[in-house]
């Protein structure tokens, strides 16, 4: 077996109609092993590919949104949730931030670093990673 083989073995892409495309070289989310790893995601309509406007509130929304698809894909939700990274572009929106976090993130809550960052992707408010264990 090549190396090419034995690495699709290991990881396995997950990929969800309604979660955005990835736009560069990364995959949406990786299963590997008992894990999956959703790489950040930002306040994209999938249905358009077009960006969520607005506040925090509504960015946050789309943001938590995209990472639910990718977890349904996979078979799981937020209780999997183990890890998160919350990317800001102004730590003066944690609060507003929180709030609709809050929402979809079950007790107990993951571990999070929240950061403030100086440029996040098409110049967006906010960006969410995840990581999750799969059953």
């Amino acid at each position: 077996m090549g190396a090419e083989a034995q690495h699709t073995a290991v990881r396995q892409v997950v990929t969800a109609p309604d979660a955005p495309k990835a736009m560069g070289a990364y995959s949406p989310a990786i299963k590997a092993g008992n894990l999956l790893f959703v790489s950040g995601q930002i306040p994209v309509d999938p249905s358009t590919g077009n960006l969520v406007g607005g506040d925090i509130s509504a960015q946050a929304d789309r943001v938590m949104q995209n990472l639910a698809a990718l977890l349904r894909a996979a078979g799981v939700g937020f209780d999997h949730v183990v890890r998160t990274t919350v990317f800001l572009a102004d730590m003066n929106d944690f609060a507003a931030m929180n709030e609709v976090y809050s929402r979809y993130i079950v007790d107990p809550p993951p571990a999070r670093a929240t950061v403030q960052v100086a440029r996040l992707p098409r110049d967006v408010k906010i960006e969410v990673d995840a990581i999750a264990v799969l059953p």
